[in-house]
């Protein structure tokens, strides 16, 4: 796969041009950029893979004030359905996307909806329920909608200023559309962050004075979750742990399953893929399964054994209080 990536440099080099062009268009107005009414709040990245934008969406769904009527508008990537869709507890993974439905299932007093033209979803979500606010999942690239605040993740393993362009790199757009950010956030972090490192980090990143650059690790429930109920992650690692995942970036699942000292046997599969009935039945034959809740909205319960460990962002250093008292200035 290396080697591939290295083949295919020079693609890479006319990928970069092609974005660094398209941006260059909406800066200056030939393409353009419209400004909702209706408050919106962009949480994306500027890579491929996973930077933990669906906790970060369920974070600040947690933490904004319960008053407000918020709905959250996403692609429902890989989805099979088309066009504008409110996404409903009992709907079908396939027809939503695996994320829309999770946060839908998880946040039944928030309006949840699937639309890949972000201007015609918010046109709908403003004409069918009237938010107060509008969540925009992974649409920092969708410059068709210029967010009101936008909050721009990036990998600790894995920094947009490290990296390179599609496809030898994992950037999908140009390392300096980060200005457009009012808040980055560097994610999975060591929970044990020192200031060293974090200075280290900032000289990478060159944040612009405007901006804020907040810490975060995951946080793993120490409960797995399945549709009879719970049981403690001890009582779960008495014996191996048959782990399945098909998220872009399981290692750090895998780094604290082995932390805790569980056993894993791990079966991973491409990100947001949909499994089989031939794997369905797989992992019925195996008895007990791990997953996380994104596959575990997936399986769509055709896996009666099968739980998930719930996983948030904890923030370092007070960025929790900094982010909140950010956003409540919109």
């Amino acid at each position: 796969m290396q080697v591939l990536r290295k083949i295919a440099f020079p693609f890479s080099l006319l990928y970069g041009f092609a974005v660094y062009l398209r941006n260059l268009c909406y800066d200056i107005g030939v393409l353009n950029s419209v400004s909702p009414e209706t408050p919106t709040i962009c949480v994306g990245n500027l890579s491929v893979g996973g930077t933990g934008k669906t906790p970060m969406i369920e974070w600040i769904i947690k933490n904004l004030p319960k008053e407000n009527k918020l709905a959250v508008l996403s692609r429902g990537y890989r989805r099979k359905s088309r066009g504008f869709l409110i996404v409903h507890p009992d709907s079908d993974p396939e027809n939503t996307g695996d994320e829309p439905l999770q946060i839908s299932r998880k946040f039944t007093n928030v309006t949840v909806a699937v639309e890949a033209d972000r201007r015609e979803g918010i046109r709908q979500l403003d004409k069918v329920v009237s938010p107060d606010l509008i969540l925009l999942d992974d649409a920092f690239q969708h410059r068709r909608i210029k967010a009101r605040f936008n909050i721009l993740l990036t990998s600790y393993s894995r920094l947009y200023a490290d990296d390179w362009y599609l496809p030898t790199g994992n950037l999908r757009d140009h390392k300096r559309q980060a200005r457009r950010a009012r808040v980055i956030v560097v994610t999975k972090c060591p929970a044990e962050l020192d200031n060293q490192e974090q200075v280290r980090i900032l000289k990478k990143l060159r944040p612009l004075p405007s901006q804020s650059v907040l810490f975060s690790s995951l946080a793993y429930g120490d409960q797995a979750i399945g549709i009879k109920g719970s049981i403690s992650l001890s009582e779960m690692g008495k014996e191996e742990v048959v782990l399945v995942t098909a998220i872009a970036d399981p290692a750090p699942l895998l780094a604290y399953l082995s932390l805790s000292g569980i056993r894993v046997r791990h079966m991973n599969f491409p990100d947001h893929h949909f499994f089989t009935e031939e794997e369905i039945s797989r992992f019925n034959e195996v008895g007990r399964i791990l997953t996380t809740e994104k596959d575990f909205t997936r399986l769509n319960g055709r896996v009666p054994q099968a739980y998930y460990l719930p996983v948030e962002h904890k923030f370092l250093n007070g960025g929790k209080e900094q982010l909140i008292s950010l956003l409540k200035d919109l």
